[in-house]
């Protein structure tokens, strides 16, 4: 079991009755982020880093990036090149990324717990407009978690036959 699972057993879905909306929609979250990590964890160099697709779409760029978007959405951070995002560097390992996409998730979780209204803006780098609620930033962060999880299933797949969650 990769480190810091400890929190949700493997493969618990979010919550079906009994809780309110922010604890199902991080529910949601947290069950596809525990499903990028996943399939992350444990594949082999250099595939996990070598684009499995024409793009260049790979495991280990697919991860860093969503650190960088859960720390852009919930903790305000700015990101100067969303690209570079999707490009590992050489000095990047699996268990550096995870280690940092794992903390940007618990940081991200503790905005989102800290939040005593949905409705209430969700940080970000200062622009132009009104900030995003933080229901509207769960649910994008739940689809463009979903979405980078279906493409790391088939990247997984295409390196070693992994399938499933």
């Amino acid at each position: 079991m990769p480190p810091n699972r400890a929190q949700r057993p493997k493969d618990t879905t979010p919550p079906r009755t009994g809780a309110d909306e922010k604890a199902t929609l991080r529910g949601f979250l947290d069950y596809l982020r525990d499903a990028v990590a996943d399939k992350v964890a444990g594949a082999p160099e250099p595939q996990v880093r070598t684009g499995g697709v024409p793009s260049g779409t790979n495991l280990l760029g697919l991860l860093r990036h969503l650190a960088f978007v859960e720390r852009f959405y919930f903790l305000g951070e700015d990101v100067g090149d969303w690209d570079a995002t999707m490009r590992p560097s050489a000095q990047d390992t699996v268990e550096g990324v995870l280690a940092d996409y794992r903390e940007a998730v618990e940081r991200a979780n503790q905005v989102i717990d800290a939040c005593p209204d949905l409705a209430l803006p969700a940080p970000r780098p200062p622009r132009p407009g009104p900030a995003p609620s933080m229901r509207w930033v769960l649910v994008h962060m739940i689809e463009e978690t979903g979405r980078h999880a279906g493409h790391a299933d088939i990247l997984r797949e295409r390196i070693d036959g992994s399938t499933g969650r």
